[in-house]
């Protein structure tokens, strides 16, 4: 017994923002000195590294909660459900609703209440909590969510990853030029046609690695010091990540049973374009193989690092053939992989 996914919907926030928008910025280092390079050496460093050339921002009278909420109503839309058979709404994210032009993070009520609450659903026994997991919140909640109901325990649960990193960001970093906003959802019942969730894998390393990613103060010296951003140390990430990824991923898929050769894409979050491509390459090296050609969708060039909302919102744009080159078809296994703040790594294989 399995679950599988019969809706998916994302939102991509309408304000597009170019390299160009951090010219003006002053980028400090850690210290409070400012960095050597021009911004415009830094953009094209940035992009080099990571391919991001846009990014999406959220408009300015929306929360994090907002974006969930229409991910939400796009894939009710898409399942075709009555909302209120939903047994269970698992809301992914980091940092909580943050209105712009604060620093503050607002997580009660649960941001996936207020999504019940947006959608109008009556149903008491309809649980409604949020998942803080780093990027691969998603990831985990579907895990959660396909334990419920391979249990008994739901029939159907709402799987929501979302978040507005724009507002959580150090603008004197210029690692803020990574992050964007966007969510994406899907919806999960009992499989019954051989489709769904074949295999999964979760894991936390929070020795050495705990603090890779963490909240700390600005790089400029003169702002209030009780006010935190999210950090990076982006070598140790990266690292990392290579070292660990491509072993969680080969255990994920060779315990779903199938063979290699089966394997028709990758969807990975979208963190870092050289680093993407290093794991799975590395994956593929496992099985002394090479990558194959389209294995891997790609769209932080222009929506940016969106943590928990990159794989949803992604596999939303493929099914809805949106990405030109990508498709996926009925029977086809993909597999679904991510790593981020905790450190988390975590993946699933699916059949369509």
């Amino acid at each position: 017994m399995t679950s599988k996914i019969i809706g998916v919907g994302n939102y991509i926030p309408t304000q597009t923002i170019t390299n160009l928008f951090f010219d003006e910025h002053q980028f400090l280092d850690e210290s409070g000195k400012t960095l050597l390079q021009d911004n415009a050496t830094i953009a094209d460093k940035l992009k080099e590294i990571t391919g991001i050339e846009e990014r999406r921002y959220a408009q300015n009278n929306q929360v994090t909660s907002d974006l969930g909420f229409i991910a939400a109503q796009a894939a009710i839309e898409n399942a075709g459900i009555d909302p209120e058979t939903l047994d269970y709404i698992i809301f992914a994210h980091n940092f909580g609703d943050v209105r712009y032009g604060t620093v503050q993070s607002d997580m009660v009520p649960s941001l996936a209440s207020r999504v019940k609450h947006l959608l109008q659903i009556k149903n008491n026994f309809c649980v409604a909590y949020d998942m803080l997991f780093g990027c691969p919140g998603w990831i985990e909640a579907m895990i959660q969510a396909n334990a419920f109901i391979k249990s008994g325990i739901a029939k159907r649960c709402l799987v929501i990853g979302a978040e507005t990193l724009s507002r959580v960001v150090d603008i004197h970093d210029r690692d803020s030029m990574i992050y964007a906003d966007g969510s994406g959802a899907a919806i999960l019942e009992i499989s019954t046609d051989g489709s769904g969730i074949k295999s999964h894998l979760s894991a936390s390393f929070t020795m050495k690695e705990k603090d890779y990613l963490y909240f700390g103060k600005s790089y400029n010296n003169q702002s209030c010091p009780d006010i935190k951003f999210i950090k990076m140390n982006g070598r140790k990430i990266y690292e990392f990540a290579l070292l660990n990824v491509p072993n969680a991923m080969k255990k994920c898929f060779d315990d779903s049973g199938y063979s290699i050769d089966q394997l028709k894409k990758i969807i990975i979050h979208q963190a870092n374009e050289k680093m993407d491509e290093a794991i799975v390459t590395r994956f593929y090296q496992l099985y002394n193989q090479t990558v194959p050609k389209n294995i891997m969708p790609m769209v932080i060039h222009k929506l940016g690092n969106s943590s928990v909302a990159t794989i949803p919102s992604l596999l939303t744009m493929i099914l809805n053939n949106e990405l030109p080159n990508h498709q996926i078809n009925k029977d086809d296994v993909v597999l679904f992989a991510s790593v981020g703040a905790g450190m988390n790594i975590n993946a699933f294989v699916y059949k369509f």
